[in-house]
């Protein structure tokens, strides 16, 4: 294979558009979560439909917040390059590496889920079968993702397309059998208070849209990034809130609640009850490539992460280098292979686990990024709106983690500390280039 280095420029020809863009939001946010979710929130009845308008609003503001300094800083690399640009050095450093890690971690979820789906239709439920074919498909998605953005994007498309079968057909033809009876809240949820009820089902549902700045990453990559990155983003964002809003109400009205909570695959549930015969076969398949989409999405960025750090000097310089494709090998094969220790380790019982934490450490990301707009905005007067905005994003951000416990709080920020060695190790190396060069 012949590699050149990031000076060289990627060509339009092998940039991405706004079709692709958009694709990459949806596919990135709408995966796992929305065929996991509805067996998680099973029994929270009405609050369920209160929490996804709650969060989507939610999710609108962070869109909101990452669409304007996309077009402040149309730079690849995603979050990193913001706060960068905000507080310095040291604290990008931490983002883009904590940014960068969860998405190796939550990328887990994806791929068991997408396994998931995949054995009722080969007809095994082998542990060891499960696990080949988790590590098969990450190695896969590292392949074309090798190929470079422009056709990682247009795999999204297709995949993109594939997710509207599910989330359309299926909604629209169970609210036909809607029973607002099934909607009742289980006893055990009934005795909490509604605001940490809300709480609680902020963060699981935060987790439907972690991805919503993934266009953000590549932007080095994307033709008229300052203005084509806002608009994927926020009106890719919308759509999945709309998408998540119907579906969780008509597979809440046509399952009851006790049996929504033990089920695996949801739609493929679903599917058998308003169909019958073997049509849930193609469902699963289906399902299952939604989550592929979701997949690729993040590995995709995964690999615009580690680029862009590598050239803010904030990675070792061999991230820097692009194939023939102009894809960042380095960032890409580590993304991908360091998510297989934890596929050996995990299991569909520790989706949960994996949904609560990734979401914990995607909102300290969030958090950050929110306060770099608004300290942004005010330093640069550009109107209360704008400044608005980002305070709502940071209270919203703020009352989600002031409402976790103190447990799942600490063990999200192994993420964070994970990264220490490497920095100490980055500027130790910086120190020595500069005593040599002194010397010199």
């Amino acid at each position: 294979m012949v590699y050149i280095t990031h000076l060289s420029p990627v060509t339009d020809a092998k940039k991405i558009g706004f079709t692709s863009l958009i694709s990459i939001v949806i596919g990135s946010q709408i995966g796992s979560s929305v065929f996991m979710l509805p067996s998680e929130l099973a029994g929270y009845g009405y609050y369920n439909v209160m929490g996804w308008m709650i969060t989507g609003v939610a999710a609108m503001l962070l869109a909101a917040v990452f669409a304007m300094l996309a077009n402040y800083f149309p730079k690849t690399g995603g979050p990193h390059v913001f706060v960068q640009a905000t507080f310095g050095e040291t604290a990008a450093f931490y983002t883009g590496w904590t940014y960068w890690v969860i998405s190796w971690f939550s990328s887990t979820a994806v791929i068991i889920t997408a396994v998931e789906y995949l054995l009722p239709v080969i007809g095994s439920n082998s542990p060891l079968l499960s696990t080949t074919l988790q590590i098969l498909l990450i190695i896969i998605i590292m392949l074309v993702n090798l190929k470079g953005v422009h056709a990682a994007g247009h795999t999204e498309i297709v995949l993109t397309v594939l997710k509207c079968v599910p989330l359309i057909i299926i909604p629209a033809i169970a609210l036909l059998y809607f029973n607002v009876e099934l909607l009742d809240t289980a006893p055990s949820i009934q005795t909490q208070q509604p605001l940490s009820i809300m709480s609680e089902l902020s963060l699981l549902m935060l987790w439907g849209f972690v991805g919503l700045e993934c266009a953000t990453a590549p932007a080095g990559s994307v033709i008229n990034p300052k203005s084509t990155i806002p608009l994927a983003i926020v009106l890719g964002t919308l759509i999945v809130a709309l998408t998540y809003l119907i579906n969780s109400i008509a597979l809440m009205g046509i399952i009851p609640a006790d049996v929504l909570k033990q089920s695996s695959a949801p739609y493929v549930d679903v599917s058998q009850i308003l169909f019958g015969g073997d049509w849930y076969i193609l469902m699963a398949i289906i399902t299952s490539a939604v989550c592929i989409g979701t997949l690729n999405a993040w590995v995709l960025t995964s690999g615009q992460i580690a680029l862009g750090l590598a050239q803010d000097k904030l990675f070792p310089k061999c991230f820097l280098t692009l194939n023939s494709h102009g894809a960042p090998k380095l960032g890409i094969v580590i993304s991908c292979l360091g998510t297989i220790p934890f596929l050996l380790f995990l299991n569909a019982s520790a989706i949960r686990h994996i949904v609560e934490y990734s979401g914990i450490a995607f909102l300290f990301v969030y958090l950050i990024c929110a306060i770099s707009l608004f300290k942004y905005e005010l330093s640069h007067h550009t109107g209360y709106f704008k400044q608005l905005i980002a305070l709502l994003a940071c209270l919203f951000c703020l009352w989600v983690l002031v409402n976790t416990s103190t447990d799942k709080l600490l063990i999200s920020t192994v993420f964070l500390l994970s990264g220490i060695p490497i920095r100490v190790y980055l500027m130790r190396q910086r120190e020595k280039t500069l005593q040599v060069t002194e010397h010199a």
